[in-house]
């Protein structure tokens, strides 16, 4: 396990406040932890009474200013709701968090244009629903806001769609319009009203719903070693990096996707042992030496 122990300072974010969507469970709830423990107040938003309640318990346990309030990121109503009560619970917001995602395994050929159509709702739908209610509070100026500087806007994405990715089409579309989404609010929002508009695609993490819905089991031993740093990333990994991105050492960084995978999205399962490639490459090398291929030879 990697060390708990955050490299940024406790008040980097002191004074802010921050709404993150699926903030109660998963991802979502390392985010709003570390940006608590960090200064911050939060807002969570979720589906499911008892688990936001829960949330808000171990965040209010750890001395973290939190609300929390139920909503559903596809209705605009429930995201202007939340929206307008966190503005009136601490007075201005600072950054939103669309963590709220929606996923299974499917066969194309299984899945439903409706299940289809649920998992755009929730991901992509539900992102820019969140941004668009969120505008007015976060765009400098705004309430709570003075007219030198916005807020930031943290899109979670994912890899899936980079490839393609087995039994995922779903969640494939939908990651990729919310990669859209991000970097065309990043161009009009940024220029227009100074947010920054960035995303964060997590590769496998550890202890998430992710995880056990959708490799349960296949990720073992076997599977790590195929991985390029050996090891499945963790909530915290994600948490760092978001809050990177809101505090003032992201302040330059506008449009971009951040990839958190280790790498794993670059890479491929060995076909070869390494030492076999090396055998084999230089076995051919002087076989190229002795009989070059591909020079034409003399009839004479």
């Amino acid at each position: 396990m990697a060390s708990t122990e955050s490299p940024f300072k406790s008040d980097i974010l002191k004074g802010k406040v921050a709404l993150i969507t699926g903030g109660a469970s998963g991802i979502g709830f390392e985010i709003s932890t570390q940006l608590g423990k960090h200064g911050a107040s939060v807002a969570l938003m979720g589906r499911r009474k008892q688990v936001l309640q829960s949330a808000v318990s171990v965040l209010q346990s750890l001395s973290i200013p939190a609300v929390a309030f139920e909503g559903d990121v596809r209705k605009q109503e429930d995201a202007a709701r939340v929206l307008e009560s966190t503005f009136k619970r601490f007075g201005k917001i600072d950054i939103l968090v669309n963590a709220a995602a929606g996923n299974f395994l499917a066969a194309a050929e299984d899945l439903s244009p409706n299940g289809f159509r649920t998992v755009l709702d929730i991901d992509s739908v539900g992102t820019f629903t969140m941004c668009h209610e969120a505008l007015k509070y976060l765009k400098k100026g705004g309430p709570g806001r003075d007219s030198s500087s916005g807020g930031a806007i943290i899109n979670i994405s994912a890899t899936l769609h980079y490839t393609a990715s087995w039994y995922q089409i779903h969640v494939s579309a939908a990651k990729a319009a919310v990669d859209a989404t991000t970097r065309n609010l990043a161009l009009e929002w940024g220029t227009d009203y100074d947010i920054r508009v960035n995303g964060i695609a997590p590769g496998p993490i550890s202890g998430t719903p992710g995880m056990s819905k959708l490799a349960p089991e296949e990720l073992g031993s076997k599977a790590r070693e195929e991985m390029p740093l050996f090891k499945i990333g963790e909530k915290w990994d994600i948490a760092m990096a978001a809050l990177y991105l809101v505090s003032d050492a992201g302040k330059f960084i506008n449009g971009d996707t951040m990839i958190i995978d280790g790498g794993l999205w670059l890479s491929s399962p060995r076909h070869i042992p390494k030492e076999a490639v090396r055998q084999v490459s230089r076995a051919l090398e002087k076989k190229s030496r002795s009989e070059p291929v591909g020079v034409p030879k003399s009839k004479l």
